[in-house]
């Protein structure tokens, strides 16, 4: 089976399950959470910086996204729809905690962690941290939208809504800046 067709599959299978969704099948959100979950945490870590808050910010996405099933126009890839609502929230999170001047100091240990059902040994772990670290927020957010989630330069422009020559050059710039730090550990 070619990659386009398993691609195509991924996205026809989240469909059906935003589909059920709409029809009020819980089974369909826990099936759509496992197939999302790790690309959309990662995304919504990039942008608060908090693991706490992204949790929070995770939760509240597939419930908004549960409740908005219905209102789901098919275009392809329900996964860009997916991440305007997390980053919406996310930043709805941080426009909060500045208000309140109150946002939590980004815990440097659990920032860009991975949960210990990833599959990932401590020393990858660490690597990981330190390699993200390097990165700023917006390359931070191209590259887990781009490695992470398998979404192509032009869907991440959407999402992030960037030039897609903007995303092209910080993508390149990032993995520069990760090929260096990598090279250095």
């Amino acid at each position: 089976m070619s990659t386009q067709q398993t691609a195509a599959d991924g996205r026809a299978f989240l469909e059906q399950c935003l589909a059920r969704m709409s029809l009020g099948d819980k089974d369909a959100l826990a099936e759509f959470y496992e197939k999302t979950r790790d690309a959309l945490y990662g995304f919504i870590l990039a942008i608060v910086k908090n693991q706490q808050d992204a949790e929070d910010v995770l939760q509240d996405t597939y419930l908004r996204i549960y409740g908005a099933a219905g209102g789901y126009q098919a275009t392809g890839s329900p996964m860009p729809w997916v991440f305007t609502i997390a980053r919406n929230l996310a930043l709805m999170r941080l426009r909060q905690h500045a208000r309140r001047s109150d946002a939590p100091a980004g815990d440097d240990e659990s920032l860009f962690d991975v949960p210990d059902d990833r599959g990932l040994d401590p020393d990858e772990r660490i690597l990981l941290r330190e390699v993200m670290r390097s990165l700023n927020d917006e390359e931070r957010q191209i590259v887990m939208l781009h490695a992470v989630g398998g979404f192509k330069h032009r869907e991440i422009a959407h999402i992030l809504d960037l030039a897609l020559p903007t995303v092209l050059s910080k993508y390149n710039r990032a993995l520069k800046k990760l090929r260096v730090q990598m090279k250095g550990e």
